[in-house]
């Protein structure tokens, strides 16, 4: 009898293990499994497209903390220097592996992009031809490979020395034994390259018809273009980098590129500067390639395509959640001033407490710029000098300043709608609708001009930083008419382009005030071998700002930039942990 009850209840137990493995085999609902996420591989190419605006105010893909707040155009903003981990690129003295933490999330997220990517070309490969045809099976792929190309770019950029993980690595699976230095950094920018080519010789010179989003043969033209400039100038370090180690070869690359891009008659500069930032000009005829933008009133869905990156760039008060980041410095402010209609290249911040008031007599002109850039009190906010619905003034005032004391008066305008459209998100994030501008044509102009003067064709290159300063004359009446008194601009004479060392000031100088708040400042700076000069010198003059009594940036007494180590980001200390003693560290750090 005992050895039957044995019997019996290992009989049950069998039983019970046997209904374990049926209840856990049960497939998952709501859940598509990898096999037929793959054998999609239009969805698989569509999820990367998704990945593009995947990010969050912590890790954001335009970048602005890496090219503005860490340059002389941009201060922090919040609630003061504690809010958010970016303080340490307002000052650089603080940047450590771990410092600022959200770096480790930015190279994180991006590697999850990339993994978007390397997933699609597989589901392409075994499964596009069938699916899709040859020809749409080849250009998803080209497409895909540009995608993370411009994931790749962006890390590059950042931290340079990247680990190198394609469809092949991932695979075999063998990302976790990937070492970041296993390619130089020459070699990591050539397979980019390789990258962007792919799209160039595969894809139509404009995206389908109704699909602005979508990525083409012009705008890959744009990242090669951006892939060699950078190139150009030397390795990135300013032992190594700047006017004694270009090479003319990719200078002629870019003006190359830059060729076809100007055969792309759909491209060209926008009528008025300001019409580029104004949300019912997406995809406009200035925009070779955006990050796509929706609110929720577009689709139907809780929040739309917002774009997260932006959320905290909304002035105080003006915004029901306005979190006052993106500030603009004084610096930028002075670099706008003119002296009849040309830059005040060495004279423009002698007079550092300089600003426009608006019904304030001045014998003090601007370029037109800045009033579409940056939003100074006493002027409109984005243009409109109304009352909301909501009951919001928008004539920008002292008030918009969540804490003036450390970040001043000076706020963003070119990532923000107008105040009137009213809000679409609810408390605590206001997010917006615009686009992100990832090629724009006067960026890539801006980049040719910049080859064609190091490869000493100036006259040329004046021609195109005329048609620029032009556009910017006749973009006064449409959008700023209440600040025509205070603009003079004027096109440079042959003078100001008889020899190179002019010409390169004028298009750098160029450079800052068209693209002023856009992400670019600080990568111009290292690219031009100029970063440590450019901004120990503003941390000096900036941490003396006063507003109308009010002083701000006394943080910028800790502010230096150490050349050949900040140049870029240390590798996060979280990847340096996980895969211990396979990655090298950034020099310096």
């Amino acid at each position: 009898m005992k050895n039957m009850k044995y019997i019996l209840f290992n009989i049950m137990c069998c039983l019970a293990l046997m209904s374990c493995d049926s209840f856990i085999d049960v497939p998952p609902t709501a859940v598509i499994d990898e096999d037929t996420a793959f054998s999609n591989p239009e969805s698989m190419v569509n999820a990367v497209y998704s990945a593009l605006g995947n990010d969050w105010f912590t890790y954001p893909f335009n970048l602005w903390p890496y090219g503005d707040l860490a340059s002389d155009d941009c201060m922090k903003g919040g609630s003061g220097t504690t809010d958010t981990d970016y303080h340490a690129l307002d000052i650089w003295s603080a940047v450590t592996p771990m410092t600022p933490g959200h770096t480790d999330e930015l190279w994180y997220r991006l590697y999850v992009a990339i993994s978007r990517c390397n997933r699609a070309i597989i589901s392409l490969d075994k499964y596009g031809e069938n699916t899709l045809g040859a020809e749409t099976a080849a250009k998803r792929k080209a497409e895909v490979r540009f995608l993370r190309g411009h994931f790749y770019y962006k890390l590059l950029t950042v931290f340079r020395q990247v680990p190198w993980i394609d469809e092949k690595v991932f695979a075999a699976d063998s990302y976790e034994q990937t070492r970041n230095d296993e390619f130089t950094y020459a070699e990591l920018w050539q397979k980019v390259i390789d990258d962007f080519t792919a799209a160039y010789t595969t894809l139509d010179m404009y995206p389908p018809s109704g699909e602005g989003g979508r990525v083409s043969k012009t705008a890959a033209a744009g990242y090669l273009a951006k892939c060699y400039l950078q190139m150009a100038w030397g390795d990135g370090y300013e032992n190594s980098d700047g006017t004694g180690y270009q090479n003319k070869d990719y200078f002629n690359k870019v003006i190359e590129y830059t060729d076809y891009i100007k055969t792309a008659t759909k491209y060209s500069y926008e009528s008025d500067y300001g019409d580029i930032f104004m949300s019912d000009h997406k995809n406009g005829v200035e925009s070779l390639f955006a990050v796509q933008h929706s609110e929720y009133t577009d689709d139907g869905t809780k929040f739309g395509r917002a774009n997260w990156s932006n959320t905290l760039n909304g002035a105080w008060k003006m915004w029901s959640c306005g979190w006052d980041f993106h500030c603009a410095t004084q610096n930028l402010v002075n670099a706008f001033k003119t002296y009849n209609g040309l830059p005040m290249f060495d004279e423009y911040d002698n007079v550092h407490n300089s600003y426009p008031v608006m019904g304030k007599s001045s014998s003090q002109k601007w370029d037109p710029r800045l009033f579409h850039t940056i939003a100074l009190p006493t002027f409109p906010y984005k243009y409109e000098s109304t009352v909301t619905a909501d009951g919001v003034n928008t004539i920008f005032s002292t008030e918009n300043s969540r804490n003036p004391s450390t970040y001043g008066y000076y706020r963003s305008l070119k990532e923000i709608p107008q105040r009137s459209k009213g809000e679409t998100y609810n408390y605590p994030w206001q997010a917006f609708d615009n686009n992100d501008y990832v090629i724009r044509y006067t960026d890539v102009m801006l980049m040719r001009a910049e080859a064609l003067i190091e490869t000493d064709k100036l006259d040329e290159a004046r021609i195109i930083i005329n048609d620029i300063r032009q556009r910017a004359a006749n973009s006064i009446n449409k959008h700023i008419a209440y600040a025509a008194d205070y603009c003079q601009i004027s096109l440079y004479p042959a003078s100001y382009f008889a020899d190179k060392e002019t010409a390169r000031k004028c298009l750098q100088w160029e450079r800052r005030i068209e693209m002023g708040m856009e992400s670019s400042r600080f990568f111009d700076l290292r690219r031009w071998g100029i970063a440590s000069k450019t901004l120990n010198k503003f941390y000096s003059s900036e941490k003396n700002d006063n507003y109308e009594g009010q002083s701000y940036g006394t943080y910028y007494s800790a502010g230096y930039f150490t050349p050949n180590k900040n140049e870029f980001l240390p590798i996060p200390y979280n990847q340096m942990y996980y895969v211990s003693g396979l990655y090298t560290q950034n020099k310096g750090y």
